[in-house]
């Protein structure tokens, strides 16, 4: 399995630490607001890599730290007369509740910031009596940046070649303007914690990597998060952990491109910002997964909402393949002849097994994944239209669970949309209006309306087959002509 490595550029076997072991850390969210879907995709991407790793059977301890104290939580706190706490507490559940809804699976460790307090200062203190670190009148306490030689190793930067203040704070205090914050002094009003530098709260670029070594041990197989994070964020805490255990942080360190609005930088400021709770209320989450697996993780990726919609037709087609298959397999009989109609939908099956592996195992390649799963769609779809009653139950039911199977593990859950997909119970009353019937089942209600319209076309009794058909439309169905019969499905 090919994975892509930002510190060398370049792909390279994936080699576990522990033969048959993956363990990874994704930065999370800091929890001041509702994520916007750029942080959707980027949690997305690792969700399907993760999922993907335990499909081939590696086992996966996965980590993603919720950061709760931050400047930006306790300003967000001051402008609503709340406490910082309050804010983190709120917006932790809000992220939580968005990752369900978006078909996240949730992190075997989620450590929060505020809970790991004593592990950070531990580090800070290691760093500081290796030379690495210094505290200042203040009670901050700086890491500094020049003490660590291979400092730049993630990102290429060379500080030498970098504006003082660039990206950075610039402050009296400080030996050289790249050193960063690893301890903050406590503000009036803060949230802080005792140390022995004087009550402070950590710097931001202190947790994951403390989190990570308590958590994980030093190296973990695989760092990810967003490419705005390679610099200065993912660079610091390499830095940090190479000077206080002297191993890496990580050996392969993974991020996913930026999101774009109709080929635009997202922003407020143009009116084209989207949390992800926004989008998710109006569309399925299967047919959002869809949209952004069409782009390969780490390439720069084009949201619309014209692309959405025609991921909604996608999952649509998806689905209704998926409830075809299975309601063709039922109504087959069984017989067990082979045509070669069935064999070349067996082959089809395991050509899309096939070049859904060979894009996945190349650096996670979804799009090319959902090429496949496609291509066995359309090739099912024909075979649908073509077998003109001659169903083979299992090659129909195999391809079914093979759609069912590579869509879970890019995270897209068919049995959802097909739930929703079932017969409203309205058509139950329009059947015993319209065909006589006198049960409580849409299904069969369905038949028996299927049946009336049938017996009135061959009457020629033009008005009551337009009636059903009609009354057939306003419940949002359409009569559809499959090779096992009709039948009625939603829009």
């Amino acid at each position: 399995m090919l994975v892509y490595n930002s510190q060398v550029h370049r792909k390279q076997e994936l080699e576990p630490i522990e033969p048959g072991k993956i363990r990874m850390y994704v930065c999370g969210p800091t929890v001041y607001d509702q994520i916007h879907i750029g942080n959707g995709r980027t949690f997305l991407s690792f969700d399907v890599i993760r999922r993907y790793l335990m499909y081939k059977g590696y086992e996966v301890t996965f980590a993603q730290n919720l950061t709760d104290v931050d400047d930006k939580i306790i300003n967000r706190a001051n402008e609503q007369g709340r406490t910082a706490a309050e804010v983190a507490e709120e917006f932790s559940e809000k992220f939580i509740e968005q990752m369900h809804r978006f078909g996240i699976l949730d992190p075997d460790i989620r450590p929060r910031a505020t809970r790991e307090i004593e592990a950070m200062q531990e580090m800070i203190q290691l760093l500081i009596e290796q030379g690495n670190a210094y505290p200042v009148p203040s009670g901050d306490v700086y890491f500094s940046v020049r003490s660590d030689k291979a400092y730049g190793i993630l990102s290429g930067r060379d500080l030498d070649q970098l504006r003082a203040g660039e990206r950075v704070e610039v402050n009296d205090e400080k030996r050289d303007p790249f050193d960063f914050a690893l301890w903050k002094a406590a503000k009036p009003g803060e949230p802080s914690w005792p140390s022995p530098w004087g009550d402070g709260r950590p710097g931001w670029h202190t947790e994951c990597c403390a989190m990570i070594h308590r958590y994980l041990g030093t190296p973990i197989d695989i760092h990810g998060g967003g490419a705005d994070l390679v610099f200065p964020h993912h660079e610091n805490e390499t830095a940090q952990a190479m000077c206080a255990w002297h191993a890496p942080l990580a050996n392969v360190w993974m991020h996913t491109g930026m999101l774009q609005i109709n080929e635009e930088k997202m922003s407020k400021s143009l009116g084209n910002f989207y949390t992800l709770k926004e989008v998710l209320d109006r569309y399925p989450a299967n047919a959002v997964r869809i949209l952004m697996l069409q782009t390969h993780y780490r390439a720069p990726l084009d949201f619309s909402f014209d692309r959405l919609d025609g991921a909604v037709s996608s999952l649509e087609r998806l689905v209704g393949c998926v409830k075809n298959l299975r309601w063709a397999a039922e109504a087959a009989p069984q017989d067990g002849h082979l045509t070669e109609g069935d064999r070349v939908l067996g082959a089809a099956i395991d050509a899309a097994e096939r070049e859904f592996v060979a894009a996945m195992d190349d650096d996670f390649n979804t799009a090319g994944g959902i090429a496949a799963i496609f291509g066995l769609v359309t090739t099912a779809n024909k075979y649908l239209a073509e077998a003109a009653g001659s169903i083979e139950t299992s090659v129909t039911l195999r391809a079914a669970s093979t759609l069912v199977e590579l869509c879970s593990v890019l995270g897209i859950d068919l049995s959802k949309d097909t739930a929703q997909s079932e017969l409203p119970a309205e058509l139950v009353q329009l059947a015993a209006e319209r065909a006589g019937y006198a049960g409580t089942s849409p299904e069969e209600a369905a038949q028996a309306l299927i049946d009336a319209r049938q017996e009135a076309r061959a009457a020629r009794d033009w008005g009551t087959a337009d009636a059903i058909r009609d009354g057939i439309t306003a419940l949002g169905l359409v009569l559809e002509d499959t090779a096992a019969g009709a039948r009625l499905r939603r829009k």
